[in-house]
């Protein structure tokens, strides 16, 4: 009977213990903007498709591989480091009729809700603003790899993932029928452990 006793209250004990134990916290991300990329395609005349890259951009992201819902992403990019390899055509779109980029001279996005669709894909559904509209957008993003980077010892986690969206629905309606509406962005993302 004691040892029965005795038993019941280790169970407790333990069980005391345990309430008390923090929670694990997300580890905080710095995009590498060396490592990563993003680009987007855009149908030209139904001929081909015009490719573009945004050179300069900033981010943060925190993640933890067993709690994905519980993440958080936030993203910046310069408007006027968006280049299509033709300068005139660039000139173009930072114009009013596109991305406006004096008044506007930012692109953001804003996670706010994290899905898990396998263990190793899942969906950020967040806001996007471009040239002062914003618009819900939804990434499909696959998880690469966390680990260390063999190179300088520190800790990366990496993802891809694509969207698409209607430029017109950010008021960018010129040349629409000639210009696709439809934009698709492709995002490679490499993250290393915020220090400091």
């Amino acid at each position: 009977m004691k040892m029965k006793y005795r038993l019941a209250a280790l169970l407790l004990s333990m069980a005391s213990l345990a309430g008390t134990v923090s929670p694990a916290w997300a580890t905080k991300f710095d995009i590498d903007p060396v490592h990563s990329g993003i680009a987007f395609y855009i149908d030209h005349l139904g001929f081909s498709k015009v490719i573009g890259v945004a050179q300069e951009f900033s981010g943060a992201f925190e993640f933890d591989a067993t709690k994905p819902e519980g993440s958080s992403l936030d993203v910046k990019v310069a408007v006027g480091s968006i280049s299509t390899n033709n300068k005139q055509r660039d000139g173009d779109i930072q114009g009013a009729d596109w991305f406006n980029a004096t008044e506007f001279p930012e692109i953001t996005f804003v996670g706010k809700e994290f899905k898990k669709t396998s263990d190793t894909t899942g969906q950020i559904i967040g806001d996007l603003t471009i040239a002062g509209v914003t618009k819900s957008a939804a990434l499909d993003v696959k998880f690469n790899k966390e680990g260390q980077n063999p190179w300088d010892k520190s800790h990366v986690v990496g993802f891809s993932a694509t969207t698409k969206v209607k430029r017109s629905d950010f008021g960018m309606k010129a040349a629409l029928g000639m210009i696709g509406d439809e934009v698709e962005l492709v995002i490679q993302v490499e993250g290393r452990e915020h220090q400091g």
